[in-house]
């Protein structure tokens, strides 16, 4: 229980300085590792060499913090495929509206702090 009550104490510190860098380095260096895949698929000429440099870039560029940002990359990797996958246009408004499931965690967790 006392892991659980310092989990939810910290959480909302954590999420506080951790998102915007993870939102903005990871956005960054998810676009520069998917141009550099084109780049290279288009001069190769084989289309897997695309998402196998582009997942090779997310892991280097993830491994600045190790493990925490790691696990971050890799998740930007899989969602980057899983979005390129089904095609699909993404206006602005459902960019606002998927940040509101970390803005929601941490109104959560600070309440649970603050209760």
């Amino acid at each position: 229980m006392i892991i659980f009550s310092a989990f939810i104490s910290n959480m909302p510190l954590y999420l506080m300085y951790s998102f915007p860098v993870i939102l903005i380095y990871g956005v960054v260096t998810s676009i520069l590792s998917d141009k550099i895949g084109e780049l290279l698929s288009k001069k190769e000429k084989y289309p897997k060499v695309e998402w196998i440099v582009s997942g090779i870039f997310h892991i280097m560029f993830g491994f600045i913090l190790l493990y925490i940002s790691l696990l971050a990359a890799i998740l930007f990797f899989i969602v980057d495929r899983i979005l390129k996958k089904y095609n699909k246009r993404f206006h602005w408004k459902q960019a606002v509206k998927s940040l509101a499931i970390p803005v929601g965690l941490w109104i959560i967790f600070m309440g649970k702090y603050w209760l």
